[in-house]
């Protein structure tokens, strides 16, 4: 009986494992929800790059990977995710709704926790710049203050995001169809 059992799961088991003409047999650079993604975030990261020159008249490298500024790479990269998966699997399947999920955590988080966080490390930053120079904190390292997304920021990356995604896919479908 058990050895009935032990064949029966075997079994079961090689049937649900996919063949290499599946979908997961293609190769990472065909993956097309994770090449949106990495595309969104460049761009939204590249734009603060080009934006941080245009007003400051410097060119800032460390602006193509910090966090904060206009548009959130996050939102953006998270939005290009779920649209390219929704493009790809359809936007009524679980695999969508896990995308979308994450992608409102990750905006909701960006607009709520980091930049509270980001508001609390300029103050206590003021704090520890009016200290006297006796003091032990005097010398404290300051604290980034560019860490979270004002709504602006979050929506332009996420409108960011859904274009990058549609642009890749009419690329990908015409170059199917082709």
């Amino acid at each position: 009986m058990v050895d009935e059992v032990v064949t029966l799961s075997a079994s079961l088991i090689q049937n649900s494992i996919p063949t290499s003409s599946s979908s997961s047999s293609s190769s990472v650079f065909e993956n097309f929800p994770l090449i949106s993604a990495i595309v969104a975030f460049a761009i939204a990261q590249s734009t603060k790059f080009f934006t941080t020159w245009y007003k400051e008249r410097r060119w800032d490298a460390k602006q193509l990977i910090a966090s904060g500024g206009m548009p959130s790479s996050h939102s953006a990269t998270v939005t290009a995710l779920a649209t390219a998966i929704g493009f790809r699997d359809g936007f009524g399947g679980s695999l969508f709704a896990t995308a979308m999920i994450l992608a409102c955590v990750v905006m909701y988080d960006a607009l709520g926790v980091r930049l509270q966080a980001g508001r609390q490390a300029e103050v206590l930053n003021q704090i520890v710049f009016e200290l006297p120079a006796e003091h032990p904190l005097a010398d404290t390292r300051p604290l980034r203050e560019l860490l979270g997304h004002t709504p602006p920021q979050v929506i332009a990356g996420g409108l960011l995001g859904v274009i990058t995604a549609a642009i890749a896919y009419l690329i990908k479908k015409a170059s199917s169809s082709a």
